[in-house]
């Protein structure tokens, strides 16, 4: 019996193709019920050749105990056909052998076929059990990145926050700082514009005092003379 080289499938994302699969069986299942029709079939032809082995047996002995032709022509026919028995017994036995070895061959490579069926799909069930809990674990790794970038993009706004509004109080604060010190400063200016406004406003009175005090001493200057001329008299 020939046998046929092991069938490969081609495997896809989550392990074998179903549909490859299924034809094999399903071809599989069609050459067993083939075998088994031969098996039948062998059988039969098994029990038509017993049938004929034993009429011809039949025949010899009617031949050799009740044929009217002389011994000689008994024994030759009764040997020619002892030898159409052994042929017959013999084709039996090779049918039969061929019939066994066809049976066992075609168990044997159903029960392979069977087996190698079931480690497919234990194999496909394990591969698809992976990808489930692969993709279970991918999904929840995911989950907890995407709540933790949630977290941090929150964490990082409020922080922006936090940092503009202190820098937005800090320079609130210095325009306060710079607005009081502006005042402070305009106050001074202004103090010291009035402290020479007012200085101004002597400026004339001590003008005419400096003049007045200038002109006297020339005056009593001129007076001191004619009292001297006057003494000397």
């Amino acid at each position: 019996m020939m046998t046929e080289p092991t069938k490969t499938f081609n495997r896809k994302f989550m392990g074998y193709e179903p549909a490859a699969v299924d034809a094999h069986i399903e071809m599989l299942t069609a050459k067993q019920k083939l075998l088994l029709d031969d098996v039948e079939s062998l059988r039969a032809r098994l029990k038509d050749s017993a049938d004929e082995v034993a009429a011809l047996r039949k025949e010899v002995a009617s031949l050799t105990d009740t044929s009217p032709t002389p011994h000689a022509m008994q024994q030759r026919m009764a040997k020619m056909l002892r030898r159409a028995v052994d042929e017959i017994s013999e084709m039996q036995a090779e049918a039969r052998a061929e019939a066994e070895a066809t049976i066992a061959a075609a168990e044997a490579e159903i029960e392979a076929e069977r087996r190698k069926h079931e480690k497919t799909l234990a194999e496909l069930a394990s591969r698809q059990q992976a990808m489930e809990s692969e993709y279970r674990e991918a999904k929840e790794a995911l989950e907890a990145e995407l709540t933790g970038m949630h977290d941090d993009a929150r964490r990082a706004r409020e922080q922006l926050l936090a940092d503009a509004k202190e820098q937005m109080d800090r320079e609130r604060a210095e325009a306060r700082r710079a607005v009081a010190a502006a005042r402070e400063q305009r106050v001074k200016v202004l103090e010291q514009l009035l402290a020479v406004h007012r200085d101004l406003d002597s400026i004339p009175a001590a003008l005419e005092a400096a003049y007045r005090e200038q002109t006297q001493p020339q005056e009593d200057g001129a007076a001191a003379p004619a009292d001297e001329k006057v003494g000397a008299g």
